[in-house]
């Protein structure tokens, strides 16, 4: 047995998260002051002009975060709000550029509180290309807790991201944030700020269970700094012929970190209101932290889902997007898995921090590392991104004994599998057919992260259960082993592995 299975303890009420409180995180949870809430619901008219170069543009949605108003055919609207609302955003049409500040998405405008009226107008400029081909890139967990893992995303991580990103030379390339940017110290965000800089193209970002203040006394004061510098928790924009809406599903329950998956009933009616202008049969893209569902339960032979690992009201966001071509993006778990259900399928993505930069690798195995997805029209084709790799690198083989308990297998862990992907493997050059499935720990991430060989930064760090681990029985005459995989789209890989 491990130390102790992470993703059973997450976010159970009983226990909250275990990740153990650094001291100034601790120092954070303190009772706090008497100070009186009112609850204001002034009204407030919001006026204003959305426009490109002077022009007007018609159709655009503008919204408070409750309500949602198009803009005429002069590109004006009005918006009827109260003085409970904190922002007024609007949905970016397809072909125009992500408005930004060093690469932070601004497509929004705080709202001053205890004002009647409010004017906010959006200019937008026009993309020098169309954007119906794009690509974009998802970077989940971060999650730095001091000086030493922030310099590590600088001169690292975001250089091999704007080294990907120049290769693609395109416009309309952007990038999200998948939550927990940091880990707890919100003074950090600011050196997340400085990487996604130096990526040199636009980030959207999604709230994780990592960016709360956790002083706050409920859900609706723990996103507080994340607003204060990203603005909203949900929202949704266009490129080319896909629309995608960022979701905050990261339900505060109170210090000291506990949490559940859950969308608020106030996200949910916003998101009816904004795919009621998104035809059906369209590709919608949802970005959120906490998985919307996976598989850890059946690997882990648990009794229940930890509430602080899927979303316990997926069905309504299921219901949702059943008239789309869905695709969910998510983090939080540090491991790469894919969830299918009807019209969806779930991306669940390895950390950029791989194990909270304990190593190279992520607890299943995976590669730090990040999604890339390239769209066409209303199609997207995907692959991770290993820091420090190509985009060849989509597997790594282990010789006969990686795994004690099989050890005259050869192992092979395909990190970005799904079942449409073919596992094949070739002794002395005459294929020998698929290689066999199986739910187990990768043989790396058990060096690395188990037992006297745990990581001496984070000592509770062990290794996860992954489904996208394969295994084949070489003859005692075997010379020469090969593994080719292909993906789903076509693309081959192929590898040696040591006899």
């Amino acid at each position: 047995m491990f130390r102790r299975k992470f993703l059973q303890s997450i976010g159970l009420l009983s226990a909250g998260v275990s990740i153990p409180l650094a001291p100034a995180a601790l120092a954070e949870i303190a009772e706090p002051k008497a100070t009186p809430h009112k609850l204001n619901l002034t009204p407030l008219t919001i006026k204003g002009r959305v426009h490109a170069g002077g022009t007007g543009l018609a159709g655009v949605p503008v919204t408070d975060g409750y309500n949602m108003v198009l803009t005429d055919k002069a590109g004006r609207y009005e918006l009827l709000s109260n003085s409970t609302a904190e922002f007024v955003y609007l949905t970016l049409p397809r072909g125009y550029a992500i408005p930004h500040e060093k690469g932070v998405a601004r497509f929004y405008q705080p709202i001053k509180p205890g004002q009647t009226r409010m004017t906010a107008d959006f200019a937008l400029q026009k993309l020098p290309t169309d954007d119906t081909k794009h690509t974009f890139m998802v970077w989940a967990d971060p999650q730095m807790i001091d000086k030493k893992d922030t310099n590590e995303l600088i001169t690292v991580s975001a250089p091999d991201l704007k080294a990907l990103a120049a290769q693609y030379n395109n416009p309309s390339t952007f990038a999200i944030g998948c939550g927990d940017l940091v880990w707890d110290h919100l003074e950090l965000f600011d050196d997340y700020k400085k990487a996604v800089e130096v990526t040199g193209i636009p980030f959207f970002q999604v709230i994780g269970n990592h960016d709360m203040n956790l002083t706050a006394r409920a859900d609706e004061g723990s996103g507080q700094t994340f607003k204060s510098l990203f603005g909203p928790t949900y929202y949704s924009f266009n490129r080319g012929e896909v629309h995608y809406v960022v979701l905050d599903d990261v339900f505060f329950i109170g210090p000291p970190k506990k949490y559940i998956g859950y969308l608020t009933e106030t996200q949910l009616q916003w998101l009816e209101q904004d795919l009621s202008h998104v035809k059906p049969g369209t590709t919608v893209v949802v970005a959120l932290h906490i998985p919307v569902n996976s598989g850890d339960k059946r690997r882990n032979q648990l009794k229940e889902e930890s509430l602080g690992g899927v979303v316990s009201n997926r069905h309504e966001l299921y219901r949702l997007l059943k008239p789309y071509t869905a695709h969910i993006m998510s983090g939080h778990t540090h491991v790469c898995e894919k969830i299918f259900h009807e019209n969806t399928i779930e991306h669940t993505h390895g950390a950029v921090c791989g194990a909270w930069w304990t190593g190279p690798i992520c607890t299943d195995g995976s590669p730090n590392g990040y999604g890339v997805y390239e769209v066409d029209g209303p199609n997207i084709k995907w692959y991770y991104k290993s820091i420090g790799h190509d985009r060849q690198h989509q597997f790594r083989t282990y010789p006969k004994g990686a795994n004690p308990d099989r050890p005259d297998d050869i192992v092979v862990n395909v990190w970005n599998w799904d079942s449409e992907w073919q596992v094949t493997w070739y002794e002395n050059g005459q294929r020998q057919g698929p290689m066999h499935q199986q739910t187990s720990l990768d043989p790396m991430a058990v060096k690395l992260q188990a037992g006297d060989k745990r990581p001496a930064k984070h000592k509770w760090v062990e290794p996860t259960l992954a489904d996208h681990m394969f295994y084949a029985r070489p003859s005692a005459g075997a010379k020469d082993i090969r593994v080719e995989v292909t993906d789903r789209f076509g693309q081959k890989y192929t590898e040696a592995v040591s006899v």
